[in-house]
């Protein structure tokens, strides 16, 4: 099972943690785990990219380990950007969990 916190502060999302593996298939072939991956790992590269700041993420060893977390005291307009994009990894994650619930679930802290 995939479990996914999202951690809000100050009226917005300002960080997550996913934990575990979906085990929806053999390795290599899980659709459930890339498509985690590859929603998580590509909002974490275009929050760097396009609001150009360095976040606080930690990662586990052998996968199925992410936290991350936006750094304190940005500019307004910064922190907007970055917070949408969480926003958009949020809906595409509960697309994947309304179809895939068994394997999946997210918590609002």
């Amino acid at each position: 099972m995939i479990n996914v916190s999202v951690y809000r502060s100050q009226g917005g999302l300002s960080g997550f943690e996913i934990s575990g593996h979906a085990e929806s298939g053999p390795y290599g072939h899980d659709l459930v785990c890339a498509a985690v991956s590859a929603v998580s790992f590509g909002t974490v590269n275009a929050i760097i990219s396009l609001c150009d700041i360095e976040l606080d993420i930690a990662q586990g060893g052998e996968g199925g380990f992410l936290h991350v977390k936006l750094p304190r005291h940005l500019e307004q307009e910064t922190l907007s950007k970055a917070r949408l994009l969480l926003e958009g990894m949020l809906v595409s994650l509960q697309t994947i969990e309304n179809d895939y619930h068994e394997y999946i679930r997210i918590k609002n802290m």
